[in-house]
């Protein structure tokens, strides 16, 4: 049985999460409204997978006969600047949601909850690759600079990223 101090965290970290998808809804907005469908493409496919985790959480709650409790979600910026602008401020995002899984960590093994501090190796792993996908298209666009050319083909090439749903039903 969940303790109120995990259930309280977890369920803010449900905040966390769709506040990140709300953000990144917002980001793919911006991209559209600048013609960049490609960027457009890869910031929707980052606001459904955060809905996802998000789902996954609450349902790990559901499961453990937890309570649920969803906060309002801020709104999240509508204007983001520059193309690089927007994805230093998705990496910095992404370091934070890092920081909020690292505090349920120790939430988890300050209770010894283990099938929790078990259920939350899934998204460390899952935060190192959202931080390196991040780094990642922030270096090609240092790269390319204002390269027009290449900020064209770095565009289609964001296009083909797809969704594919996670089973938010797993525990694990």
């Amino acid at each position: 049985m969940l303790k109120d101090k995990m259930i309280d965290a977890l369920n803010k970290q449900i905040n966390e999460e769709l506040y990140s998808s709300y953000l990144y809804l917002s980001m793919s907005a911006y991209f559209e409204d600048m013609g960049l469908k490609g960027f457009a493409n890869w910031m929707m496919v980052q606001a459904m997978e955060e809905r996802d985790h998000a789902m996954k959480i609450y349902n790990y709650l559901i499961n453990q006969g937890a309570r649920i409790k969803l906060y309002e979600i801020k709104e999240p910026p509508f204007e983001f600047g520059s193309i690089k602008n927007t994805f230093e401020e998705v990496l910095k995002h992404e370091q934070h949601i890092t920081s909020k899984i690292n505090e349920l960590v120790d939430i988890a093994e300050e209770l010894k909850d283990r099938p929790t501090f078990n259920f939350l190796q899934w998204y460390i792993d899952e935060q190192v690759e959202e931080e390196e996908n991040a780094r990642d298209i922030l270096t090609r666009l240092e790269f390319v600079g204002d390269n027009k050319n290449a900020l064209f083909m770095l565009d289609r090439e964001l296009a083909q990223r797809q969704y594919v749903p996670l089973n938010t039903n797993k525990e694990g």
